[in-house]
């Protein structure tokens, strides 16, 4: 039972942590307006770019990056805390090489959770891109570091962040089976992967029509659209 409390513990405080709206603060704090009201209406690091500046944006994007790595690095340290308390007996404590991916698995979901679902915006949300990414360099540097690099790559070329951002799912999730990785880590990879495609629907449809927006340019997303 104890086991199960505090499980459900790690999984809120992921949750927390992908939950902190950091576009909406920077709007809040830097310009007194809601982001949410400008632009795409969104939150993410794009329309804060559009919205607020450069710096703000990169600043956005780091925090949201760091949101995911953390998410993975405090359930990584919160098992291992939890397994050598003395409350914990033999038949409960769990074998902490077979049970922390599991471990990740969980919080990796939570933290994309809280990011698109916050619970301080009314469970509305970004579309988990960095957040995801921060999971990913925390997991197993080598996808996230694939991943960054194919958006790069693709957003250096067409200056598209929705395109860039579901062509990094995929190479995610390609590597997430091409590399050395538990299972754990495959089915967050694929679960996480189709969730951030599955956010960009809109802008799916809107890269098949060829209106969607370069970087840089005006966002034909109304104000309650999806946000980014």
């Amino acid at each position: 039972m104890i086991f199960w409390i505090a499980s459900v513990v790690g999984l809120a405080i992921a949750y927390l942590f992908g939950s902190a709206p950091t576009g909406y603060l920077a709007g809040k704090l830097l310009k007194g307006i809601d982001i949410r009201e400008h632009g795409s209406g969104s939150t993410g690091a794009t329309n804060v770019l559009r919205t607020l500046g450069k710096w703000p944006a990169l600043v956005v994007l780091l925090v949201d990056v760091l949101k995911g790595a953390a998410a993975i690095l405090f359930a990584r340290w919160f098992y291992l805390w939890f397994s050598t308390l003395s409350s914990v007996t033999p038949s409960t404590a769990l074998d902490r090489q077979s049970w922390e991916p599991w471990a990740v698995f969980l919080a990796g979901l939570a933290v994309l959770l809280g990011h698109s679902r916050s619970i301080w915006l009314n469970f509305a949300g970004g579309k988990s891109v960095a957040t995801g990414l921060g999971v990913l360099l925390a997991m197993s540097w080598p996808v996230g570091l694939g991943a960054v690099t194919v958006f790069g790559v693709v957003l250096a070329i067409f200056r598209i962040v929705s395109l860039s951002s579901i062509l990094a799912a995929l190479t995610a999730i390609t590597l997430v089976f091409g590399l050395e990785q538990p299972l754990p880590y495959r089915l967050l990879v694929i679960a996480g992967g189709v969730y951030v495609i599955a956010r960009h629907r809109t802008n799916i449809q809107r890269l098949l029509a060829g209106i969607e927006p370069r970087l840089g340019q005006g966002s034909p997303e109304s104000k309650t659209g999806s946000q980014i």
